[in-house]
């Protein structure tokens, strides 16, 4: 199969979809690799490293598109992208479709088979391919949430940790899985006040045996939701409704109520957010302020840190990748249900059924597809 790596082009995007180690692995299995030149520069990797490595190298993303069986990404396909997609070619990559009809409108037009890293499970309840940018994102939560809460930067003028004599901040961390988890670890290392609520009761009780007696955990009801929130200096939206927009947990009521200064970090954006003022923002333009409260919502926070989401992201993702090359797409989806349910969208048709129902179209089981 031939594999095609474009240069991502979203705002401040400087992962790839492959690494020069992943590319050898492909082409280890007899399979090419078609590199847009400078894709890897964003990780300090070369054209010639790529080559090194069995790739050839486009002169452009249009020259990959063309010619790739399979278009491995890291972000959503931009406008300009999804005009280049063709019937019946594979697409690997985050796709985040619920909140995005544009997006799923112009997938469905273009008969291609597009398969979303976000909803792969392992048949555990986990998603192996969103978990290492869920890690990264939680972790870098926290860094941002420091940041905007310097006064400089609109913030309430607060150290996270504190100092001896002054308390810390209070972190609120709405969601337990494994961005708030990811949060909560970086928060407690950073000396912070840090308080975590969620409505599974099995989760809670395993964050305490971990990080108890630092850590406080709450159950997270609407009058709980609202106690803490008000009392923060920092909220993290950690939520998700795997294929589905995220739910609006913190209202523009509760936000107008909210301390001057606080931050809101909205790390579910990409799936629409959980806060009722986020928008997406990008890490040009990062933050915005709504009734004296900082909102960052960057919806590509692991881009920041390019290096090591990229690393890490191959590490889920190239077995994945390999089987949709050594065995078709068809084949690798029929032999793994929990892999089949990354098929959200395949030759015109919705096959997610959380996609199909926020935007209006009727579902069709992936194994249809695949039959047809």
């Amino acid at each position: 199969m031939l594999i095609g790596v474009p240069r991502e082009i979203k705002n401040h995007e400087y992962r790839v979809g492959l690494t020069p180690d992943s590319v050898q692995e492909f082409v280890a299995h007899g399979h090419q690799v078609l590199v847009e030149t400078g894709a890897g520069g964003g990780i300090g990797r070369s054209d010639g490293a790529y080559q090194a490595a069995g790739a050839d190298i486009a002169a452009d993303a249009a020259t990959v598109f063309a010619r790739a069986e399979m278009v491995i990404k890291v972000k959503e396909p931009q406008p300009v992208e999804r005009k280049m997609l063709r019937p019946g070619q594979v697409l690997f990559t985050y796709l985040h479709l619920a909140p995005d009809p544009e997006q799923t409108r112009d997938l469905v037009a273009s008969n291609a088979v597009c398969i979303a890293y976000e909803t792969v499970s392992d048949g555990r309840g986990g998603l192996p391919l969103l978990a290492p940018m869920s890690q990264v994102a939680g972790r870098l939560s926290i860094q941002a949430g420091a940041h905007s809460l310097e006064r400089a930067h609109g913030g309430r003028g607060k150290l996270l940790g504190g100092v001896p004599g002054v308390a810390p901040a209070k972190v609120v961390v709405i969601g337990g899985g494994v961005v708030g988890e990811n949060a909560i670890q970086m928060a407690l290392g950073m000396g912070a006040d840090v308080t975590v609520l969620d409505r599974r009761v099995d989760v809670l009780g395993t964050l305490s045996q971990h990080y108890a007696p630092a850590l406080k955990t709450v159950y997270s009801t609407r009058a709980a939701l609202e106690q803490y929130v008000l009392e923060a200096d920092l909220v993290i939206g950690a939520v998700l409704v795997v294929g589905a927009e995220a739910p609006k947990l913190v209202s523009a009521d509760m936000v107008k109520r909210m301390q001057p200064g606080s931050v809101l970090v909205d790390v579910a954006i990409d799936q629409g957010g959980c806060f009722e003022t986020s928008h997406a923002t990008t890490h040009a333009d990062p933050t915005y302020v709504v009734d004296g409260v900082v909102h960052y919502c960057v919806a590509n926070m692991p881009g920041a840190v390019p290096s090591t989401s990229t690393y890490a992201l191959n590490n889920a993702t190239l077995p994945y990748g390999l089987a949709l090359a050594d065995k078709g797409w068809r084949q690798a989806l029929l032999e793994n249900p929990n892999f089949r349910l990354g098929l959200n969208v395949c030759a015109g048709k919705v096959t997610c059924r959380a996609v199909a129902e926020e935007h209006g179209y009727a579902v069709v089981d992936p194994l249809t597809m695949i039959n047809a």
